[in-house]
């Protein structure tokens, strides 16, 4: 029952914290004795380390420690994410076991000393000398060699429905376009961090996570000591996005400790970011489209290559999004893959979707330029009525009325579809659409506690993540109205890996999957609560689904003056307190429903005709997610998805030097994101329709504000120039 808090935009309930600085993080934790960590990282893609010089580093003020393969504790490899429920690593690699080299960056040597400033000079004072080996890190060279299927989740990255390419070839109209997207690299605004001490045999770690009980578990593996023996604690995390995880530094931070006996600090660098921790990697991708004299497709082929490593599981799995994104005949998609000697490559916001949508979204664009007609009606007429793959119903999709509500907003009936046929002055202005789409997951294992004590409060436990997304403000908002009491009565406990549950932030599923465990959970109690009212109380002898809670008890649903208040029940029951678990069920709704979330993207853009700049004038993104919990959480989540789509459109891109494998741009100065001045107003909007087959009716929003937003871009850049561009990113050299 709604009882006026979900759905109303709450402030963060951390917000305070942050902004008065009391919110600790990561590399803020205080401890006594603590050491500090530099890495010194290899500069080969391939090879053996045979020698070390150490005697200078270790003789350096402050100096604790050097370590290295040859002295390192014993480890076991990590599992890699995705090998099973609990794995959490970036790649399965020894980590400072041998002398062996697999990618240019790897850490080789960890300095501990007094102070940060002590520990990086120290480092600077080691010398290496490398034998190195031959080497793939040339993506046409790989290519030459040959190509593999590649694999998501355990299943090939390959559709096929009837013969699209004779059908491509048939067809009135068709558009045949090769694409290609760079690598991106992971640039939260915290650094990735990690402060953790041996405590007897536990090992107390305060980290940066999204995956806590994943991280807790995947380093009892490495370290073979039992799971609970490991503690990870992460309040707040300064941003994820698919990279805060387990990686190298959280090892190698801990062997050093135990090593050296003492607490260790270990905060990556920005360019230690760039050398630890994967991020999105390059694709090769070609659309054709062919469609029929109304504009109705008759084929869609979306295939191409991408690159990963031996040591991970994670392609760039680009054609997710055109396996629902319209209705045609036949159809053909395809993700080959080349494996490189690089760092792994990992999840990376909306991994697939951001990049697979810039190369559909601007085909799209291309027919519909072809056919002569308006991008919008284009894409509404191809609109699929049940999903073109599985041919399962969709459990909830009202994209149309979020491209005709947003149309109507951006003023897209004044877009003139002539290319460079709009100036103001220098400036040539054009508008461009794209069509944003993410799927629905909810992931198994989300365990919550609950305890309800005799004065009213509630308290949840549950070991999930707040990454600055309003995580810990929803749900709150959530269960209070769940319960029928005030917000500041629920405590919302979070990020520690000793609390029930096994939820990951990550694929936009946390809010289910914490709001499947609130309803579990919340059921439960009810029950509790029934069996403990006795005969003597006005809701004797009803069941659960006669009542409902409103007003700090429980009421029977349709006689709402039957209500007894949950002191009341402890009261008589002589508890003060009663606590529940639960788990909710399996997410068996996506067996059934084909679920995803939608959005209809707008841009307008200005280029300069004298110099190529692109200024984006303003973007509007018009979504259909489900039930939106909380309107300002969730126009920060979409704003700051298209800000990320901004970045990957004009100007991210990883300087990866194919001749050994380095990246060459690992800084902010080099690596280009959105700043303020690049930003535009962005204005969003969204259907608010529930989705009936999701808990709370609610989809993910957390990863479809990219989506969309770099093809929405190109095509708001080919109507103002007439010039299409089909690499990203979009930079003005491509215009000049």
């Amino acid at each position: 029952m709604r009882h006026g808090h979900v759905g109303k935009p709450v402030s963060r309930i951390d917000g305070p914290q942050k902004v008065a600085g009391k919110a600790t993080f990561a590399a803020e934790f205080p401890m006594e004795g603590l050491a500090y960590a530099a890495i010194a990282y290899s500069t080969i893609a391939k090879g053996r380390l045979v020698a070390v010089e150490t005697e200078a580093a270790e003789a350096a003020p402050g100096v604790v420690l050097v370590m290295t393969h040859r002295n390192a504790p014993r480890l076991k490899p990590p599992p890699v994410f995705m090998s099973s429920q609990k794995a959490a690593a970036g790649d399965d690699l020894p980590v400072l076991q041998d002398d062996r080299i697999h990618w240019n960056g790897q850490p080789v040597a960890v300095v501990l000393a007094e102070t940060q400033e002590q520990a990086d000079h120290a480092k600077s004072l080691l010398r290496f000398t490398y034998e190195a080996e031959p080497s793939v890190t040339d993506f046409a060279e790989a290519e030459a060699r040959g190509t593999a299927q590649s694999q998501f989740q355990g299943e090939p990255l390959h559709d096929a429905i009837g013969d699209a390419e004779a059908a491509l070839a048939g067809a009135r109209f068709r558009v045949d376009a090769d694409y290609a997207s760079p690598r991106h690299n992971h640039n939260p605004i915290e650094l990735h961090a990690v402060t953790l001490a041996w405590q007897g045999d536990v090992l107390r770690i305060h980290d940066a996570q999204q995956v806590l009980a994943h991280a807790a578990w995947t380093l009892s593996q490495v370290f073979d000591m039992p799971e609970e023996k490991v503690v990870v604690t992460s309040p707040f995390v300064g941003g994820g996005f698919g990279s805060k995880t387990l990686w190298r530094h959280q090892i190698l931070a801990a062997a050093a400790a135990k090593l050296a006996a003492r607490p260790v600090r270990l905060v990556l660098s920005r360019e230690g970011v760039y050398r630890v921790v994967g991020g999105r990697s390059q694709t090769e991708q070609r659309v054709a489209l062919g469609a029929d004299a109304e504009g109705r497709l008759e084929a869609i082929i979306h295939t191409g290559v991408t690159v990963k490593t031996a040591h991970n599981a994670m392609p760039e799995p680009f054609i997710l999004p055109t396996r629902s994104a319209y209705q045609a005949k036949t159809l053909l998609l395809d993700v080959q893959e080349v494996e490189l000697d690089m760092l792994s490559n990992t999840f990376m916001r909306a991994p697939g979707e951001a990049v697979g949508t810039f190369a559909l979204e601007s085909a799209m664009d291309e027919l519909a330029h072809e056919i002569g007609m308006d991008p919008i009606e284009l894409r509404i007429r191809n609109e699929p009525e049940k999903d073109p793959i599985s041919g399962l119903p969709f459990s909830s999709r009202n994209i149309v009325e979020a491209w005709r509500a947003g149309a109507e907003r951006f003023g897209w009936s004044r877009r003139n579809p002539t290319p460079a046929a709009v100036r103001d002055g220098e400036w040539l202005v054009g508008m461009g659409c794209a069509t944003a789409t993410y799927p629905y997951y909810r992931m198994p294992g989300g365990a919550a506690r609950l305890t309800l004590t005799q004065d009213g409060r509630v308290a949840v436990d549950l070991a999930v993540h707040e990454m600055g997304m309003g995580t810990s403000t929803v749900h709150t908002q959530v269960l209070a109205d769940r319960l029928g009491v005030p917000m500041e009565n629920v405590a919302f406990n979070y990020g520690d890996s000793r609390l029930p549950g096994v939820i990951m932030a990550g694929g936009s599923q946390q809010t289910a999957a914490i709001g499947a465990s609130l309803i579990a959970v919340c059921d439960k109690l009810v029950g509790e609560l029934l069996a403990l009212a006795g005969n003597d109380s006005p809701i004797a002898g009803l069941d659960a689904d006669a009542v409902v809670a409103r007003e700090g008890g429980l009421a029977k649903r349709d006689e709402p003056q039957r209500h007894e208040t949950y002191a009341s029940i402890l009261q008589r029951a002589q508890r003060q307190s009663v606590v529940v678990e639960a788990t909710p069920a399996r997410p068996l709704e996506t067996m059934h429903w084909s679920m995803h979330s939608h959005g209809a993207m707008f841009c307008e853009a200005r280029v300069n005709a004298v110099t190529g700049e692109i200024r984006i004038a303003r973007f509007l993104g018009s979504f259909d997610c489900g039930r939106i919990l909380n309107p300002k959480t969730a126009a920060s989540q979409f704003r700051g998805g298209i800000i990320m789509g901004l970045g990957l459109a004009l100007m991210e891109e990883t300087q990866f030097d194919e001749r050994n494998g380095r990246v060459m741009n690992p800084n902010l100065s080099d690596y280009h994101v959105p700043v303020h001045l690049d930003v535009p107003a962005i204005d969003v909007m969204w259907t608010d329709i529930p989705d009936p087959h999701t808990p709370m009716g609610a989809r993910g929003i957390g990863e479809i504000g990219i989506t969309g937003t770099g093809a929405a871009v190109a095509n708001a850049v080919f109507n103002a120039t007439g010039r299409r561009v089909r690499d990203l990113p979009i930079t003005l050299d491509k215009l000049l």
